[in-house]
C-alpha cells in the first residue's frame, strides 16, 4: 500500500516534470525486486534472523541504496546498510506484530535517511517490493538457572536456594512455579520462587524431580493438571533444574541415657531407650555396643536383648550403644570394630553407658559351718574368692560377731583357715573379704559400723558354734 502510493506520488511527480524541455536528464531511482520469505517467528527469547533473500537488481538505479525495516503502519525502524546487516537482525527484539523489508534506490535530494515513516520520504527515491516479517506473540516462561540439587534422603530436611529467573522476555497473564516428578507427574505447584525454597525435598522420598518456571493464559488447565503431558490451553514452561534425591541407608535415631552404673558385682542394665525410625531405611537392622576405641562388643539383635546386657560384667570403661540399619553387601555382623565396617550401612546417635569402677571385694563361696564347742580346734577350709571384677588397693579378711563387731581381720585366705574357731566359745560368727583404699581405717576399726573411707566388703560366711 506504501509503496503503490509512493509510487503514484512520484509518478505525478515526474509527469508535472515531463512537460520540461530537460525530462530526459531527470534522474530516476528503480529499487529492483526482492525475493525470500515471508517470514514467521515466536516471540520467545530465541533469537530470530531472516535469510535466503535475493535482490534482482537487473533494472535497478540510483545513486544510493539502503534496505528500510518498517512496522505495519509504515514507521521505519531501521536502515540496515546491506542485506548482511539485515540478516543480522534479531526481530524477537522488535516483539510482536508484523515488520516490512524493503530495498531502497535514491538521489541525493531524498531525506529517506532520515524520515520518520515511509509516507514521510521525499525526493527521488523507489522502494521495493516488500517482505513480511510475521513476530507472533507467544506464552513464554523465560529461563531460570540454578542447581542442580542432590540431596540424600535421611531424614533432613533439604532445601534448593540460589535459583534465579531470567523473565526479561517472558509473557503470559499468569505465572507459577511446578514440581515435576522424572515421569512428568506434577507433585506441587508452588505460588512463587520463596515458596520453592521452602519445599522439604527430603520429605518426597528417593527419586528425582525437577523445578519448572510456567507462565499460562486464563485457557489453560496447568493448576489443575496431574501431568505435564496433560496440560492444555496457552502456557510455556522454562527450562528445568533437577533435584535428585538420593536413597542412603538410614539409622534413624535413638533416645534415652545417658547411664552410669557402678562396677561393684551387681547386675546393671539399661532402660527406656527409644528408636525413632520415621526415616530409617536399609534392608536389615541390629544394635551395636562398641567399647570407647570403637571395637565391637556385642550385636544385639533386638532392643529387648540390649535392655537384657549386663553392663556390670564388662568391668570399667564407657561403651556406646547404636541402632544400625545395612545392606546384604555390609560386613557390620562380623567386623570387628566400627571403623572396620563395609558396605551400605547407617549409624544412628550413639548412647553412652559409663562403668564406674569402685571398690569391690568381689565374692566369696564356701560354708556355712557349724562346730561344737569341745576344746577340740575348729578350723574352716574350701572357702573361695572370685574377685574376678575386685577393685581396690589394700585387701583384708574380716570376721565380725553377729553385732558387726570386728574379732580379728587375718590378711590371707591361709590366715583365716589357721583361726580356730573353737576358741572364739559359742555364739555365730562371719567371715568377710574386703577391698579397701587408703583413706580408708580398716582393718583397726572396732565394729563393720564405724569403717569409714572407701571400702568394700563381700559377701559373708556364718560360722556357727554349739
Amino acid at each position: 500500500m506504501f509503496k503503490k502510493l509512493i509510487v503514484g506520488v512520484l509518478a505525478i511527480g515526474f509527469i508535472a516534470v515531463s512537460c520540461s524541455d530537460d525530462d530526459d536528464n531527470l534522474p530516476v531511482a528503480n529499487a529492483g525486486v526482492i525475493s525470500g520469505g515471508p517470514f514467521s517467528f515466536d516471540v520467545d527469547g530465541e533469537p530470530d534472523f531472516v535469510s535466503g533473500i535475493t535482490l534482482d537488481a537487473t533494472n535497478a538505479s540510483g545513486s544510493n541504496s539502503t534496505w528500510v525495516i518498517t512496522d505495519d503502519a509504515g514507521n521505519i525502524l531501521g536502515r540496515p546498510g546491506t542485506l548482511e546487516m539485515v540478516e543480522g537482525v534479531n526481530f524477537d527484539d522488535a516483539g510482536p506484530g508484523s515488520c516490512f523489508i524493503w530495498y531502497a534506490r535514491y538521489e541525493n535530494d531524498s531525506n529517506i535517511t532520515t524520515a520518520a515513516t515511509a509516507a514521510e520520504i521525499t525526493g527521488t527515491f523507489d522502494l521495493s517490493n516488500s517482505i513480511e516479517v510475521v513476530r507472533n506473540q507467544v506464552t513464554n516462561a523465560g529461563k531460570i538457572s540454578g542447581g542442580p540439587f542432590e540431596f540424600d534422603v535421611d531424614g533432613e530436611a533439604d532445601f534448593v536456594s540460589g535459583i534465579m529467573l531470567d523473565n526479561a522476555n517472558a509473557f503470559g497473564t499468569n505465572s507459577t512455579w511446578v514440581i515435576t516428578d522424572e515421569a512428568g507427574n506434577i507433585l506441587g505447584r508452588p505460588g512463587t520462587l520463596e515458596m520453592v525454597e521452602g519445599v522439604n525435598f527430603d520429605d518426597a522420598g528417593p527419586g528425582s524431580c525437577f523445578i519448572w518456571y510456567a507462565r499460562y493464559e486464563n485457557d489453560s488447565n496447568i493448576t489443575t493438571a496431574a501431568a505435564v503431558a496433560a496440560i492444555t490451553g496457552t502456557f510455556d514452561l522454562s527450562n528445568s533444574i533437577e533435584v535428585v534425591r538420593n536413597q542412603v541407608t538410614n539409622a534413624g535415631k535413638i533416645s534415652g541415657g545417658p547411664f552410669e552404673f557402678d562396677v561393684d558385682g551387681e547386675a546393671d542394665f539399661v532402660s527406656g531407650i527409644m528408636l525413632d525410625a520415621t526415616n530409617a531405611f536399609g534392608t536389615n537392622s541390629t544394635w551395636v555396643i562398641t567399647d570407647e576405641a570403637g571395637n565391637i562388643l556385642g550385636r544385639p539383635g533386638t532392643l529387648e536383648m540390649v535392655e537384657g546386657v549386663n553392663f556390670d560384667d564388662a568391668g570399667p570403661g564407657s561403651c556406646f550403644i547404636w541402632y544400625a540399619r545395612y545392606e546384604n553387601d555390609s560386613n557390620i555382623t562380623t567386623a570387628a570394630t566400627a571403623a572396620e565396617i563395609t558396605g551400605t550401612f547407617d549409624l544412628s546417635n550413639s548412647i553412652e553407658v559409663v562403668r564406674n569402677q569402685v571398690t569391690n571385694a568381689g565374692k566369696i563361696e564356701g560354708g556355712p559351718f557349724t562346730f561344737t564347742v569341745d576344746m577340740t580346734p575348729d578350723f574352716v577350709s574350701g572357702i573361695t574368692l572370685d574377685d574376678t571384677n575386685a577393685f581396690g588397693a589394700n585387701s583384708t579378711w574380716v570376721i565380725t560377731d553377729d553385732a558387726g563387731n570386728i574379732l580379728g581381720a587375718p590378711n590371707t585366705l591361709a590366715d583365716v583357715e589357721m583361726v580356730d574357731f573353737n576358741a572364739a566359745g559359742a555364739g555365730v560368727c562371719f567371715i568377710w573379704y574386703a577391698r579397701y583404699e587408703n583413706d580408708s581405717n580398716l582393718p583397726m576399726a572396732a565394729t563393720v559400723g564405724a569403717i569409714t573411707g572407701t571400702f568394700d566388703l563381700s559377701n559373708s560366711i556364718q560360722v556357727t558354734r554349739n
